[in-house]
């Protein structure tokens, strides 16, 4: 499955850019979520996906009050979703999604970052694959994958690994192979989300792998972007 948003996420809080850029994401995704429902995330089946998602990310509530309150208040901001592909240093394939007010700047921070490294925008989606993934503390591997699949779940795979249980699903089955787990009193989750998996992994030599994390660091600080996919073990 890999493991490389593990090491996204401890990149993260590295520098203070960084964190604000991973609160901004998850502020403008609360208030689309919240805009087209219920404020209530027990009742808004969105909302209450975006709390799961951010849950283990360390993001504090209070982002997310911010989020719904302006939601519920004056003017709405008009967010438009955006999808660049791009290659990137050595084999590295990547998928950038953003979430924007601006979709022209959105281009340009984007396309500015990936050219700056080397790599150059172009289609890779063929080697990508939507799924729903869910982690969670626990080492009861086989009990899970046993309930998902009595739950008439479509499950991709279910793997352990140093305390943890990482689930993959077709996105159709994520929400309920939430629903499942919840019945196992299973409901904290350290990542919870339907994105872009590899098809397949490649390993890159430390100059290009330097190169690469630079690329996705710098494109995890801009204002626009909301996710990067890519296909290199870190």
């Amino acid at each position: 499955m890999g493991r490389h948003h593990e090491v996204r996420a401890a990149a993260m809080a590295k520098t203070g850019a960084m964190k604000s850029a991973l609160y901004a994401r998850a502020s403008k995704e609360a208030y689309m979520a919240a805009r087209t429902g219920d404020p209530d995330p027990k009742t808004n089946l969105a909302l209450r996906a975006v709390y799961d998602k951010y849950r283990g990310k360390s993001v504090p509530r209070d982002v997310f009050d911010r989020a719904i309150k302006k939601a519920q208040g004056g003017d709405a901001v008009a967010f438009v979703e955006g999808r660049y592909e791009a290659f990137g240093p050595g084999n590295s394939l990547l998928i950038v999604d953003t979430l924007t007010d601006n979709p022209n700047r959105a281009l340009v921070e984007v396309r500015t970052q990936i050219v700056r490294k080397g790599g150059h925008l172009g289609s890779v989606m063929y080697n990508f694959t939507q799924m729903g993934i869910l982690s969670f503390k626990g080492d009861n591997r086989d009990a899970v994958e046993e309930a998902l699949i009595l739950g008439d779940v479509d499950v991709q795979s279910v793997e352990a690994e140093d305390g943890y249980i990482y689930v993959q699903v077709s996105p159709e089955a994520f929400a309920k192979a939430k629903d499942v787990l919840a019945e196992m009193n299973i409901s904290e989750f350290d990542e919870a989300e339907v994105r872009m998996e590899p098809n397949e992994w490649v390993t890159l030599d430390d100059e290009s792998k330097a190169k690469f994390q630079e690329l996705v660091d710098a494109l995890e600080e801009c204002e626009d972007v909301q996710n990067v996919a890519h296909n290199v073990e870190l």
